[in-house]
C-alpha cells in the first residue's frame, strides 16, 4: 500500500504487509513514524508533529490497539503523542516529557513555523509541547512484545540523552531516529553528546541490519553508512576533533555538525 494525495499532510508508504511508515514530508523536518502490527497489538514509533492527527491514519491500516514509543523526546517526535494513552520513553528523558522539556513554547512554535508549510486552518498559538505520564519506562536491553513482533531496546545516546535504537532481529528493521538518517545530523546541542555519538554507532556496526528506517528525508538510506560514520567518527577522535566546536563534517550524503 502506498498512496498520498495532495492536499494530504500525511505520506503513508508499505514497508511490508505489517510495517508502515507515516511521513510529513510537507514540512521542513520530514519526520517519519513508523506502524509495526502485530497479532494482537500495534506500535507506533515516533509520532511526528501534531499538527495534524495521526491516529487517524493508523485506524486506515488496523483497528488494533496502539502503544507509542519515541525515539528520542524531541518536539519533532512526541507531537502526536497526545492522540494515545499509552507510551514509553527511555529513563533518561522522563523529566522532558513530563513539563521539563527543554525549549520554551515560542522557540519550538518558532522552528514549526521556520519549516513551511502548515495543515490547512492550523493555528500555530494553539501549539503545545506535549507532556503526560509515561506507562512504561524503557532502559537497554529491554525488549517490546507485540504478540509475533519483538523489538530489542538499543540505548544510543548522542543526540540526545535517552535517545534509543530499535532493532527487529526477524526482519533486520533497525529505526534510528535522529542517530543515522540522510543530511545534517545535530550534535552540537548542549544536550547532545558527541563522544556517545561515537559509541552508540560503534554498538551497530556488527547487528545484521538489512534496512535502515530514519526518523528524517529520505527511507532509501544505505546500511552501509553505519561503518562509514563509525570510522569517521573514530578518525575526528583520532586527531581530537570528537567535541563541540568543531563545526559541520561532510561525508557524502550524510553531515555531521559539533
Amino acid at each position: 500500500m502506498n498512496y498520498t494525495k495532495e492536499d494530504a499532510w500525511f505520506t503513508v508508504e508499505s514497508i511490508d504487509e505489517n510495517t508502515y511508515s507515516i511521513s510529513e514530508y510537507r514540512h521542513r523536518e520530514e519526520p517519519h513514524s513508523y506502524v509495526l502490527i502485530g497479532q494482537h497489538k500495534c506500535l507506533l514509533i515516533d509520532s511526528g508533529l501534531g499538527l495534524a492527527n495521526i491516529a487517524e491514519e493508523i485506524k486506515k491500516l488496523t483497528a488494533l490497539p496502539v502503544a507509542v514509543v519515541a525515539t528520542h523526546i524531541h518536539w519533532d517526535h512526541i507531537g502526536g503523542h497526545k492522540y494515545f494513552s499509552e507510551f514509553y520513553v527511555h529513563e533518561a528523558e522522563l523529566a522532558w516529557v513530563t513539563g521539563r522539556f527543554p525549549l520554551p513554547i515560542e522557540a519550538v512554535r518558532a522552528q514549526i513555523l521556520e519549516g513551511g508549510d502548515l495543515p490547512r486552518g492550523y493555528d500555530i498559538d494553539t501549539y503545545e509541547i506535549f507532556k503526560g505520564t509515561p506507562s512504561r519506562l524503557l532502559k537497554d536491553g529491554d525488549r517490546i512484545e507485540l504478540s509475533g513482533r519483538t523489538l530489542e531496546i538499543l540505548h544510543t545516546p548522542g543526540h540526545s540523552p535517552g535517545s534509543m535504537c530499535f532493532f527487529e532481529q526477524a526482519t533486520g528493521y533497525l529505526f534510528t531516529g535522529d542517530l543515522i538518517y540522510k543530511g545534517e545530523l545535530l550534535a552540537h546541542y548542549p544536550s547532545t553528546d558527541p563522544f556517545a555519538y561515537w559509541q552508540s554507532l560503534g554498538r551497530l556496526i556488527h547487528l545484521p541490519v538489512t534496512r535502515i528506517l530514519p526518523g528524517h528525508h529520505s527511507l532509501n538510506v544505505d546500511v552501509g553508512v553505519i561503518e562509514r560514520m563509525y570510522h569517521t567518527l573514530c578518525r575526528l577522535r583520532e586527531e581530537g576533533r570528537l567535541h563541540h566546536g568543531v563545526g559541520r563534517i561532510d561525508c557524502d550524503d550524510w553531515a555531521i555538525r559539533f
